[in-house]
């Protein structure tokens, strides 16, 4: 008995989705819920898992191929009927085994093309590159062998050991983990089914000073780490040799969800006239505030406190008393929302995606922090639905965890405004009469469709979060802990 395995629904607006990477191939086994291939929407890439156990038998949809939901995208039986089907998907196969082990050792030209299968489901980013530099600044300290030495190992298991592609499956989780701690996966051991690689293996065999970097990439864009610590470590990384991408002199196609980030950017930017105006705020009092209760926050809440929920609040506040910077243009109406819901920006190894806080007016201190740790870790581990990618009526981006001092974000619709945060550093800044004072400091940017919302209207909101945050006057119920 055979049973066709269909594309699910995968959310209220999804209609189809494109295959990205079979992980299992005609006449292999699968046992109840094992993912068996990969699939990308215009909301979320996931892995689709059998319901039942048995043996590919034929597979329907073969990869980049776009289907409904729905849509047939294998067969599983007791393995009888597999014969006839094995040529059809053995292509996805060959492609990842055979071309590169004869000449990996002798030229680098196998590395050029590595990537070409790779990257087809890792959707490499602009950000990508910055996601090397965690592992170099924490060997650099210690001492800068390991930094030399570190990327050069990888290179000489490959050779004598199963080529890069002959490798099991990794998901990009683990892939991302493993750029984070260091870890070459040509050398590590799958402990999985088949014998995948699980995010259990990358870290036991991960660097050891790599849990320090994982913490500050795992909450990059969904928390504020820009700290003066971490502004004051921007030489060490500046001055330490980095690894060379192995995606130079490549050329790879673009996965659905970048090519759907690409096309709404452009669209945005064509359909709206946009504009950015930039605030400088002094935050030492919320700075001050962070650290005198931040034990006691993670204690009781379970959440380390970031400076972001301190700017989203503020930004909440701000939206209900300027509800322009809220509002959407419809037909030749203005629509005010009777609610913020705030997007938060979450920098993955896919692409760029916004979560969303569904009427964070109600939200205190501690539930932002909450919501927004939750939300990033499942934006990453793509354990989000695609519900929860829609309905957003002004984004947050936190590009200062990048150490940018400011930028120019992008609004897109159907959103007017979005919000950049910046770096938050400590200089020198005049205070009071004349006198100079080392103050923690940040540029906050709103980039809005002006075709709606006047350059005064931006600086009245923006200077209504100047006000609240230097305040720094958050009260128990602001905080809710």
């Amino acid at each position: 008995m055979s049973t066709n395995i269909n594309l699910p629904a995968l959310g209220e607006s999804v209609t189809e989705g494109t295959v990205t990477r079979w992980l299992k191939k005609v006449g292999d086994s699968v046992a109840v819920d094992e993912p068996i291939v990969e699939v990308s929407t215009d909301k979320v890439d996931t892995e689709i898992p059998s319901p039942v156990a048995g043996v590919i038998e034929e597979i329907f949809a073969q990869e980049d191929q776009t289907i409904e939901v729905g849509a047939p995208l294998a067969r599983v039986g007791d393995g009888n009927g597999a014969s006839a089907a094995v040529a059809a998907p053995a292509a996805s196969e060959p492609v990842v085994e055979a071309a590169p082990a004869p000449v990996i050792e002798a030229t680098p030209a196998p590395v050029v093309e590595a990537p070409v299968v790779e990257a087809a489901s890792a959707a490499p980013i602009v950000s990508e590159p910055v996601i090397l530099t965690p592992p170099v600044v924490a060997a650099a300290p210690s001492s800068p062998e390991p930094v030399v030495t570190l990327p050069a190992a990888p290179v000489a298991s490959v050779v004598p050991s199963t080529p890069r592609f002959g490798s099991p499956y990794v998901s990009p989780i683990v892939r991302k983990l493993a750029h984070d701690r260091g870890v070459d996966l040509a050398g590590v051991v799958g402990t999985g089914i088949g014998g995948r690689i699980r995010k259990e293996d990358v870290l036991a065999a991960g660097v050891s000073a790599a849990p320090a970097v994982v913490h500050t990439e795992a909450v990059a864009v969904a928390t504020p780490v820009a700290s003066p610590v971490s502004a004051m470590s921007a030489p060490t990384v500046t001055s330490a040799p980095l690894a060379a991408s192995e995606l130079r002199g490549t050329r790879v196609p673009m996965s659905r969800l970048r090519k759907v980030i690409a096309e709404r950017a452009v669209q945005s930017m064509v359909s709206t006239a946009q504009l950015t105006t930039v605030v400088e705020v002094d935050v030492t009092n919320v700075s001050n505030l962070r650290d005198a209760i931040k034990s006691d926050f993670l204690a009781k809440t379970g959440n380390k406190l970031t400076f972001l929920p301190f700017f989203v609040k503020a930004a909440v506040e701000g939206l209900q008393s300027f509800p322009i910077i809220n509002s959407t243009v419809q037909d030749d109406d203005i629509v005010y929302p009777a609610f913020e819901n705030i997007s938060i920006a979450v920098d993955t190894e896919r692409g760029l995606l916004t979560p969303v806080i569904k009427e964070a007016g109600g939200h205190s201190i501690a539930s932002l922090a909450a919501s927004i740790a939750d939300l990033a870790d499942r934006t990453r581990s793509n354990k989000l639905t695609p519900d929860e990618l829609q309905g957003g009526t002004f984004t947050v981006t936190n590009t200062g965890s990048r150490g940018a001092l400011f930028d120019t974000p992008v609004v897109f619709l159907p959103q007017s405004a979005i919000l950049g945060l910046g770096a938050v550093v400590k200089r020198p800044v005049v205070v009071g009469d004349d006198s100079i004072a080392i103050r923690s400091m940040v540029y906050l940017a709103l980039s809005y469709d002006h075709r709606i919302i006047d350059g005064a209207d931006a600086a009245r909101f923006l200077s209504s979060m100047k006000a609240r945050l230097e305040a720094g006057a958050f009260t128990s119920a602001d905080l809710g802990y």
